[in-house]
């Protein structure tokens, strides 16, 4: 297998798993706005824990990122995803975001 075919695999599985977390992260927030507290609701914050101690372990780099390194030398935001530059550059900020904002909805549920 060539280092480029190598590269689309990198790729194709860390837009997979871009899109589970999206999934879990849009649940996360529909289920506190809508006030559905349930057990989805915790798992989504255990995966949410878990990708944040992934990240902070491996210096604010997820490790799929280091794996495509292996297989590239581009500079590009995007190089190891099928995202929009863009997006891949501010992909962290964005999400954090919604996730605190989550967060904040989820405690004043709990609280009140």
């Amino acid at each position: 297998m060539t280092g480029s075919t190598k590269l689309i695999l990198v790729k194709i599985l860390h837009t997979v798993i871009w899109l589970f977390y999206n999934v879990v992260i849009f649940y996360l927030l529909y289920a506190v706005i809508a006030d559905k507290i349930d057990r989805w609701v915790w798992i989504c914050l255990g995966l949410i824990g878990l990708e944040t101690l992934i990240l902070i372990v491996f210096k604010k780099v997820c490790p799929v990122t280091l794996l495509a390194k292996k297989y590239s030398d581009s500079d590009r935001d995007n190089f190891d995803i099928y995202l929009p530059n863009w997006l891949a550059k501010y992909n962290k900020a964005i999400y954090t975001a919604i996730v605190c904002i989550a967060l904040i909805i989820l405690f004043y549920r709990l609280y009140t």
